[in-house]
């Protein structure tokens, strides 16, 4: 019989995969190009933007849309097998001995380049940061991660952390910070704790949407937080997540914490640099679709694509935090058979071996804890 604990864990991990796919399709777009290209709204599988993509700059080689995920999707994946290979709590050591070694040297099919190579390949530049610091630099884990551009590229592979932390927040915070020391710093590195505490959040039976914001707020810090809070509030006052783009209203409440150029391909002086003001685009925009959409898997991963830019990582974080609250049944089955089968993967598999990890992970948090408690409550008796 399936648990509580692995239907939220497959939604997650499958709803994340099928956000990816349909988001990717959209990625680096903006809204008026996505209707007028696609002819309205995007609400399924659609071909690439450009028929002529594998040589049509500044996507070119990649073979987005279709059904294909992309390297978002690839990064959880990886990070659920260093979790299948570890069984306990990662951190940024961690990131260097397990997951880099993945990167640089473990074949996987990669949909959008339509061959087997190492993820490396795929990956942009700054998720290649992590090879050429921790594999050819050597540089300190835990530092390893000052200096690179500062964008989503930590949260939006954090999802795992949350589902190993499951209905713990603040522990899912922690661990993600101490992982993504290895990949970011900044406001990037602290969207991937608050994806994690957020993820946690969504585990937990019953939750709402509502509950996901609130921890997310509660968690968040700086510019980040500012960020959650601009979004969410501009989202309660829509009605869908058509009305929040065509009113630009999401697009407004995160401007003034974005470095991102409007253009979105245009980069300033100030684009992805560390700042305590500002926050990245995705995980807020995520959240407020998620909130709009009352948790509803669709409605939130819809918003994402639709919403363009980096239209991929916000389905694929939307997409994640909806199907842990709804699990596996509140991904629609034609969309997540058409992925599997576009992108030659199963989707499933992952969440059964992070599933069995979590539960290893508990039972040993457990007896640590009950460990702990015996030694202290010697520490209060008399002398």
């Amino acid at each position: 019989m399936t648990t509580v604990l692995e239907d939220k864990i497959t939604g997650c991990l499958v709803g994340a995969a099928v956000g990816d796919a349909l988001g990717g399709a959209t990625e680096t777009y903006l809204p008026d190009e996505i209707r007028e290209r696609w002819g309205g709204w995007v609400e399924g599988i659609v071909p690439p933007y450009h028929p002529d993509w594998a040589t049509r700059k500044p996507l070119a080689p990649f073979h987005k849309g279709d059904g294909h995920i992309t390297d978002d999707t690839l990064m959880v994946r990886m990070l659920v097998a260093v979790y299948a290979d570890k069984r306990a709590h990662l951190d940024a050591y961690d990131v260097a001995e397990r997951l880099v070694p993945r990167l640089i040297g473990e074949k996987v099919w990669v949909p959008e380049l339509e061959t087997e190579t190492v993820p490396l390949q795929r990956l942009a530049l700054a998720e290649k940061y992590l090879s050429l610091r921790l594999h050819w630099a050597h540089v300190d884990p835990r530092e390893a991660g000052v200096g690179n551009a500062v964008n989503c590229g930590a949260a939006m592979y954090m999802a795992p952390v949350g589902c190993v932390n499951a209905a713990d927040p603040d522990a899912a915070y922690a661990e993600a910070i101490e992982v993504t020391g290895a990949h970011q710093s900044s406001f990037g590195r602290e969207a991937a704790g608050v994806m994690a505490a957020a993820t946690a959040a969504a585990m937990v039976p019953g939750a709402t949407a509502d509950d996901v914001v609130g921890t997310a707020l509660r968690l968040a810090k700086d510019g980040t937080r500012a960020a959650i809070e601009a979004v969410c509030e501009a989202a309660r006052g829509q009605t869908h997540w058509t009305d929040a783009i065509t009113s630009g209203a999401i697009r407004d409440a995160i401007r003034p914490y974005d470095l991102v150029a409007e253009g979105y391909r245009d980069r300033g002086l100030a684009a992805h640099r560390p700042s305590r003001l500002h926050s990245i685009e995705e995980l807020p925009v995520a959240l407020g679709f998620l909130l709009l959409a009352g948790g509803d898997w669709r409605d939130t991963v819809l918003g994402g694509v639709n919403y363009g830019r980096d239209a991929d990582s916000i389905a694929t974080m939307g997409g994640a935090l909806a199907g842990a609250l709804g699990g596996r049944a509140t991904v629609p089955a034609d969309l997540a058979d058409a992925v599997a089968a576009a992108s030659r993967i199963d989707l499933d598999a992952p969440a059964r071996d992070l599933t069995a990890v979590a539960v290893e992970v508990r039972q040993a948090d457990a007896e640590r804890h009950r460990a702990t408690d015996a030694a202290f409550a010697r520490l209060r008796e008399g002398r």
